[in-house]
C-alpha cells in the first residue's frame, strides 16, 4: 500500500499533551493532530494496576521508548483500574501540563468520550479526538497508508486465535477483520476490546522500535504477546 501523506489545515493551532497508550489508535491521532498544524508538547501514559475500561494496557511498558524516539516528555503515573481511580490519576497526570489541550484516540466509545471530556473540562482543556465518529474501515486503512507500522499484541474475541499474535496491521489483515465482522461481530478496528496494537514505528518516529524479545500468555481462546526486551533502532 503506497504511503499517503495527511495535511489538513487548522486556523488555530494549540500546544497539545498527547493521551498515549502505545497502540494505533493513540499514536494516529497524535499523527493527525500534527498535520492539522498542532503541536505534540508531551506524551501521557496512565497504567493501571489492574484491567481498566478506560485505557489501553498491553505493553504500556513501551511507551517510554516511544516518547523517546518523538523528542518528547512523558509523563506516567498509576491508576487501580477502577473508573473513579482511572479519572482521578488522568486528572493528575495533565493538571500539571503546560498545554491548551489533549488529543485522544477516542473513535466510536461514548464511555471514553464522556469521561475523558468530563475530566478536561475540569481543568479547561480543549478535547481534539480526529478520529471521532469516522468509519472503522477507512480508518484502518488510513493508518495502514500513514505509515505507522503496528502488531496485533492481544486477542480477545471470538475469531481471534493465538496466530494473530504479531501480525503486522495491512491490508490482508483488513480482508480478514471484515470476514469476522460479518461472522461474529466484531469491531474492524478492535473497538469494543477485541485486539490490542502495538506501534512499532510511525512517521513521527526519529527511529523505529526494534522486539528484541518477546513471549506470547495464551490462556484457552485469548492471549497476549508481551514484550521483554526492546530497543530504538537506527533508521
Amino acid at each position: 500500500m503506497v504511503k499517503v501523506k495527511f495535511k489538513l489545515i487548522l486556523s488555530n493551532p494549540m500546544i497539545l499533551a498527547s493521551l498515549c497508550s502505545g497502540g494505533k489508535d493513540s499514536i494516529f491521532s497524535a499523527y493527525l493532530a500534527t498535520q492539522m498544524g498542532h503541536e505534540i508538547a508531551c506524551l501521557v501514559s496512565i497504567r493501571p494496576r489492574e484491567g481498566s475500561w478506560l485505557f489501553h494496557t498491553p505493553n504500556v511498558d513501551m511507551v517510554p521508548l516511544m516518547a523517546e524516539s518523538m523528542g518528547v516528555p512523558l509523563t506516567t503515573i498509576e491508576s487501580d483500574g477502577s473508573e473513579d481511580g482511572d479519572m482521578e490519576s488522568l486528572k493528575d497526570a495533565l493538571k500539571g501540563l503546560d498545554v491548551e489541550g489533549v488529543v485522544v484516540g477516542a473513535i466510536w466509545s461514548d464511555y471514553q468520550w464522556d469521561r475523558i471530556n468530563l475530566v478536561c473540562g475540569s481543568l479547561g482543556l480543549k478535547v481534539i479526538a480526529p478520529m471521532w465518529r469516522k468509519g472503522q474501515g477507512m480508518l484502518f486503512e488510513e493508518i495502514v497508508s500513514s505509515g505507522i507500522k503496528a502488531m496485533i499484541v492481544g486477542c480477545f474475541a471470538e475469531g481471534l486465535d493465538k496466530g494473530h499474535l504479531g501480525r503486522m496491521l495491512d491490508q490482508h489483515l483488513l480482508d480478514e477483520l471484515k470476514k469476522l465482522e460479518v461472522r461474529y461481530g466484531i469491531s474492524v478496528m478492535g473497538e469494543g476490546g477485541e485486539y490490542e496494537t502495538l506501534v512499532l514505528d510511525s512517521p513521527m518516529f526519529k527511529r523505529p522500535i526494534d522486539i528484541v524479545e518477546s513471549e506470547i500468555e495464551w490462556n484457552r481462546n485469548h492471549g497476549t504477546l508481551n514484550m521483554l526486551r526492546a530497543e530504538l533502532k537506527p533508521r
